[in-house]
């Protein structure tokens, strides 16, 4: 995945400073799987929040009103993701993508979940077999329109 110049940055800033996603939540008040996306070009932040972000990182104020611009979204390349987490992501998607779309067509009828009016949250359930990745994804059903 190429990542842009100033999420290199970002990331380096909170790696020196020893700030977690987290941290930057406490900060900010928003989730820190959407501060991470701001971080890696994904969403756009108001002036208010990326300015918080790259204050709390030590960064010059200039560097927040890129965070502010819209970004081109879902650019990961190459089109299969070879990073082994993210392939993981689509590897799920081959495997169940059709299966829970015929569980949310039989629950809502025809349409879609929005990934825009959506939130994902990532949590650490502890486990005595292991720890387990918890990720809920929560989208509003679009229905298609009939004319």
């Amino acid at each position: 995945m190429a990542i842009a110049e100033i999420t290199e940055k970002l990331l380096a800033a909170k790696k020196a400073k020893g700030i977690s996603f987290e941290d930057l939540e406490k900060v900010l008040g928003c989730d820190e799987t959407w501060i991470a996306s701001v971080i890696y070009r994904q969403a756009s932040a108001s002036a208010e929040e990326a300015e918080k972000i790259v204050t709390t990182l030590g960064l010059p104020i200039e560097m927040a009103e890129p965070l502010t611009v819209p970004p081109m979204k879902g650019s990961l390349e190459p089109v299969i993701p070879t990073d082994p987490l993210v392939y993981r992501f689509y590897e799920i998607m081959q495997v169940y993508g059709v299966p829970v779309k015929a569980v949310i067509h039989e629950k809502f009828g025809d349409g879609i979940m929005s990934a825009i009016d959506f939130s994902i949250e990532v949590d650490k359930v502890e486990d005595p077999k292991g720890d387990r990745v918890q990720v809920t994804m929560c989208g509003k059903f679009l229905p298609y329109k009939k004319w």
